[in-house]
């Protein structure tokens, strides 16, 4: 390569000619398919490996540390202290008006540490060693309960190293679903953050298998909840990360590598109904991850850049980015949800102006945050801020489309603070995990960063299709990466099918080195989702443009049909009503009796109390304003006005909101750990409210 990944300009425009997927040579057609097409950099055969020697997670962080040594690896921050601030708000409770007290909780962190990739490898190899010493053995199994951290990442790895697959739980999940998993999978340790050992007490009694309770030594543990659980369960060694390290120093023992067929992680979907489902992962299908991702964009990522790791690991895509990072030579940089920007820390930077990452993954509630914080801050300026900022912004846009030059101008001049604020140095972001706007992908693309689009499932180790940055489209979500292939299926019931002009349409199927073959322990789900010939259903309804990229219509089970017989795509109307200002979260529904949709939204507070000051209503916080009935008429004609603007048709306008005071989290079980909508749970929680926006 003449150049180094790090110096290639990335611009957010299409430079590279398509076609960018190709039909597979020799194949029968199908009635009711479009015919099967691959990324052409996986014809003949698709790229499963990143080298001809790796073929193991354990492998191919080997080979990174063989190449990289003494760069940095990983980086950590440590929590100095907690800051709380606390404030008299007006409720409303009862139709009666309260006043209670709220606190913030903000925090101060210290600068990153790093370990160097060799000291990375000596930390999973004392770890394995630990592991052995506790009495684990080849193929016993390591639960994972944690937050995303570098010890989740060296406890994973540590146990590669000796063969044992780790199952992973959201942190989020509960005890019940902790439960399910730990029994299910007949775990014999369980690494966790200190804050959840209580969820232990019960699930431990039932998870008979259990031999250690490891706890992260990066946080502050209560010794009370260590000294219940010794009580209660005298027989199993609890010990912490660190001391878990110690013993495996010093009682050393040589690796157990595992083979590419053996089970690398049993991963739990994020699944807002019914029970999870156990997908089983092989090092094999890891190691075709990162290679068929590496395939696409690894000419623009390497030593040098830094990646901002804060995604739960839990999720198929953090956990194969983060390896694929390696294998790149790339900084990971641990950050929290919760410490991100600088709104949420005192006395230091949040994570991204800390860390200053050249690349940044993130979910689309994510980059609607970032999108929303710029416009509120340029809104706030002078008239002349405002009108330079937005006119900067369209000239861009137009420069790029035409291929002029000029936007390096703008970049420098404009847009030279924006970027600061996300450390400086971005020059890839991508979204992935559902649907992100196409005017979010435009805006953060134009004043930050290009923004590439992801697709993948836990069940394709999160292969599906990827953006080549130089094949950037705010209209597609890519071709597919290289070590997996898709067709269309017919689904008749809503009209999609692989004859539809101008674009086929259908239900994605994907095949390939990274796809599962069954599900953990479960034939009926096996049975319904996977085919005899290895095709997984992915639920998805997709369409082939022009190019050969594809683009994503919606899910099977997000298309409702209304009063009037025809169906809508909730996914696709969220997705456009999530860029107004003012909502933060949304969840479209659609009643079968009713001829339109409703939204339910969680307010952005500072637009909330911007439109209510603009519309001269009074109230200083959420809990008061969400029952104001003129705000709610002004929410509702913004989100109208969003709808037509975005090009939906008129059953696709919605005909009512509600605006509810509390968040969605995983906590309250509203979202998933992944952030996707518990819609059942949603409209569980407001059906009155619901009821009364239908007019009922």
């Amino acid at each position: 390569m003449a150049k180094s990944s790090t110096s290639i300009q990335l611009i957010p425009r299409m430079t590279a000619k398509g076609p960018f997927t190709v039909e597979v040579p020799g194949q029968t057609p199908v009635e009711g398919e479009t015919p099967v097409r691959r990324q052409p950099l996986a014809i003949p055969e698709f790229v499963e490996r990143p080298a001809p020697d790796v073929t193991t997670v354990y492998e191919l962080v080997r080979a990174a540390v063989a190449k990289y040594g003494n760069a940095k690896c990983v980086g950590s921050r440590k929590l100095v202290r907690t800051h709380q601030d606390k404030k008299k708000i007006k409720k409303i409770v009862d139709g009666v008006e309260t006043e209670v007290e709220k606190s913030w909780t903000f925090f101060e962190m210290s600068p990153y540490e790093y370990y160097s990739y060799t000291e990375y490898e000596q930390l999973i190899l004392q770890l394995g060693s630990g592991l052995r010493k506790i009495g684990l053995d080849k193929a016993d199994r390591v639960h994972i309960y944690a937050a995303t951290s570098a010890n989740w990442l060296a406890t994973a790895h540590g146990a590669a190293s000796q063969s044992m697959p780790i199952v992973t739980a959201y942190d989020t999940l509960g005890e019940e679903g902790l439960r399910y998993s730990m029994v299910a999978t007949k775990a014999k340790a369980i690494f966790l953050d200190p804050h959840l050992l209580p969820t232990l007490t019960n699930v431990l009694a039932v998870a008979s298998s259990v031999q250690a309770v490891i706890w992260n030594s990066q946080h502050q543990v209560n010794q009370d909840h260590v000294d219940k659980l010794k009580a209660a369960y005298p027989h199993i060694n609890i010990l912490n990360f660190d001391e878990l390290v110690k013993l495996g120093k010093e009682n050393p023992v040589e690796p157990v590598p595992p083979t590419a067929e053996d089970l690398c992680c049993i991963m739990y979907t994020s699944g807002s109904t019914g029970t999870p489902k156990g997908v089983p992962i092989t090092h094999r299908s890891v190691v075709a991850a990162v290679s068929g991702a590496s395939a696409i964009v690894q000419p623009y990522i390497g030593p040098g850049d830094g990646l901002l790791t804060y995604l739960p690991l839990a999720h198929i895509l953090e956990f194969v980015f983060e390896h694929a990072a390696l294998w790149w030579g790339s900084t990971l940089g641990y950050g929290n949800p919760k410490t991100l920007s600088d709104a949420s820390v005192r006395n230091c930077n949040g994570d991204i102006r800390e860390f200053k990452p050249s690349v940044l993954i993130g979910v689309p509630a994510v980059w609607e945050t970032v999108k929303k914080g710029i416009i509120g801050k340029v809104n706030a300026g002078s008239p002349v801020v405002r009108n330079l900022f937005w006119g900067a912004l369209g000239l861009k846009e137009k420069l790029m489309y035409a291929g002029l030059p000029g936007s390096g101008l703008l970049d420098a001049v404009v847009f030279k603070k924006i970027k600061e604020a996300t450390g400086g140095r971005l020059r890839l972001c991508l979204s992935a995990g559902g649907p992100v706007s196409k005017e979010t992908q435009k805006f953060i693309s134009f004043a930050i960063a290009p923004m590439i689009i992801g697709y993948g499932l836990t069940e394709t180790t999160a292969m599906g299709t990827l953006h080549n940055p130089f094949e950037w489209s705010a209209d597609s979500i890519g071709a597919m990466t290289a070590s997996v292939e898709a067709k269309l299926v017919d689904f008749p019931d809503a009209g999609y099918y692989a004859t539809n002009k101008p674009n086929p349409q259908g239900e994605i199927w994907l095949r390939g080195p990274t796809v599962l073959k069954e599900y953990y322990e479960n034939e009926k789900e096996t049975a319904e989702a996977i085919t005899p010939d290895g095709w997984f259903k992915t639920g998805d309804i997709g369409e082939w443009d022009k190019n050969g990229h594809l683009k994503i219509i919606d899910r099977k089970k997000n298309l409702v049909k209304t009063l009037n017989g025809e169906y809508i795509a909730l996914e696709k109307l969220e997705s456009i009503y999530r860029s107004v200002p003012v909502v933060a979260n949304i969840c479209v529904y659609a009643d079968a009796e009713q001829a339109k949709p409703i939204a339910i939204i969680v307010p952005a507070e500072p637009a909330l109390k911007n439109l209510a000051a603009q519309l001269g209503i009074e109230g200083d916080s959420v809990e008061t304003l969400v029952h104001d009935k003129k705000l709610h008429s002004a929410v509702l004609k913004e989100l109208q006005a969003q709808g037509r603007a975005g090009g939906l048709s008129g059953i696709e306008i919605i005909d009512g909101v509600v605006i509810v005071e509390d968040e969605w989290t995983p906590q309250n079980g509203l979202v998933t750990a992944a952030q996707k909508l518990n819609r059942r749970g949603i409209l569980e929680k407001y059906k009155k409210d619901v009821a009364k926006a239908y007019g009922k």
